[in-house]
């Protein structure tokens, strides 16, 4: 018999993780229920291996220029060491990164051609107007913050990118609740039902990005996305003048957690979003199998904008084809300390109004014992919603997130291959009680 390795077997019916079964000396699948013989599945383990790469394919990557190389210009920062491009009737006076004004001028040495780029859409004159749209309606921004910025000073830079094709294989296990409440004369009670919902299905993916140029914030980049693939074209200098262009210095082999982390989060994210009819759904256990595709290298436009305030550095990223604009903005201690204390007060004035309205519909005024209990409950309440209204200003002055998804980037939508969900028990419990009428129980 063959001995079979069934840890990284795969059921060919949807895709679920295949166990050894020693009473029936089979291989089975406890996703769809389905049985194999070792051997035939064995044969096609080997098949599938021999047919697919465990790695990224990145042989489209290559660093030939030819003659497009001859009219460009490379660039060096001796503070922040970043390296651009440009072409030669681009001057660049100042380094896109940290503002240095020194920057060193060499002869370009080639590295890799991008395989796509897709060009700036928007003027830098559209860019500073989305910055200022940007500042606006930020209730913790300090006044002298945008008077004192230096908007000119915006610079667009073609950013480097990974993009990233491939295939995310998997099977999930939920469970799901549902919940109801049935009522008699006594009492309520609620009733919940609870399953395993078993899922299968893949989604294909299609250039996932992941920015590879270290002077650029992974999560500022993430921040600008989507990008519109439509707009995207073959590299050519021809996109370059007046505008600078970053090279590359993250390897894409250290951009290959990013992107199947990505893969992997919207694969169960999907799964996850077929268990309907529920009134939750929690994930129970995974597994996520990634066909690695193509890896192409590509220049995306970006508007940075690099300022101090208070010798603190902030950065502003512009998406150069869409507009979005994101970063992360300072705040006033003495807005941010006016806010809580307006919406306190607010809330104890409308808390005085409600008592005194209570007062004038003819109640009586809470005891002197009841007194202290009623006045602090209005604090702390007046004090949740004053922290709260500040909270929620504070949300709105930072726009910079991780992304942990790729649902922009889905080629194709899920193609489920199983689906199932099994009843495990019901449960019960009593959320009223009722006290019986005595004088139907007394006969009247």
């Amino acid at each position: 018999m063959v001995e079979a390795k069934i840890e990284n077997y795969q059921c060919p019916s949807c895709g679920g993780p295949l166990e050894y079964d020693a009473e029936s000396a089979k291989l089975h699948c406890p996703y769809c229920e389905s049985n194999f013989n070792p051997e035939d599945i064995a044969i096609q383990h080997s098949q599938a291996n021999a047919s697919q790469s465990s790695t990224w394919d990145t042989s489209s990557i290559n660093n030939d220029w030819g003659q497009e190389s001859s009219n460009l210009i490379e660039y060096s920062c001796p503070s922040c060491c970043g390296t651009i491009v440009c072409d030669k009737t681009t001057a660049a006076s100042s380094c896109p990164y940290c503002n240095n004004p020194t920057i060193l001028e060499t002869q370009f040495k080639g590295n890799l051609k991008p395989d796509y780029i897709i060009p700036f859409n928007i003027k830098k004159e559209k860019a500073i107007e989305s910055l200022k749209y940007f500042y606006k309606g930020k209730p913790l921004l300090p006044k002298t913050f945008t008077s004192e910025n230096k908007l000119k000073e915006i610079k667009g830079v073609y950013v480097p990118f990974w993009l990233f094709d491939g295939t995310a294989l998997g099977q999930a296990s939920f469970t799901a609740e549902r919940t109801y409440t049935k009522s008699n004369s006594r009492k309520t009670i609620e009733i919940t039902k609870h399953y395993e919902c078993r899922r299968a299905g893949e989604v294909s993916f299609k250039m996932v990005p992941v920015d590879a140029s270290v002077q650029m914030d992974d999560n500022l980049m993430d921040s600008i996305e989507p990008y519109d693939y439509s707009g995207i074209k073959s590299f050519s200098t021809g996109f370059l003048p007046g505008y600078m262009a970053d090279i590359h210095d993250v390897n894409v082999e250290d951009c290959f957690v990013r992107a199947e982390r990505r893969c992997t989060t919207t694969c169960i994210d999907a799964l996850e979003d077929t268990v309907r009819g529920y009134d939750s759904v929690n994930l129970q256990n995974e597994n996520i199998y990634l066909q690695k595709g193509k890896v192409h290298y590509s220049l995306f436009p970006v508007y940075i904008l690099n300022t101090l305030f208070n010798d603190k550095k902030y950065t502003f990223a512009i998406n150069g084809q869409t507009g979005k604009t994101v970063g992360e903005l300072p705040i006033s201690k003495a807005k941010g300390f006016m806010r809580f204390f307006i919406s306190f007060l607010i809330t104890l004035i409308i808390e005085v109004g409600a008592m005194a309205l209570y007062l004038y519909s003819g109640n009586d005024m809470p005891s002197a014992d009841d007194m202290p209990l009623v006045v602090g409950v209005g604090l702390f309440i007046a004090l949740v919603i004053a922290t709260c209204s500040l909270g929620i200003a504070h949300s709105k002055m930072k726009t910079i997130f991780q992304a942990r998804d790729a649902d922009n980037y889905i080629n194709k939508g899920l193609k489920l291959s199983f689906s199932k969900d099994i009843f495990l028990y019901e449960t019960e419990r009593v959320i009223e009680r009722r006290e019986p009428d005595s004088k139907k129980q007394m006969g009247f």
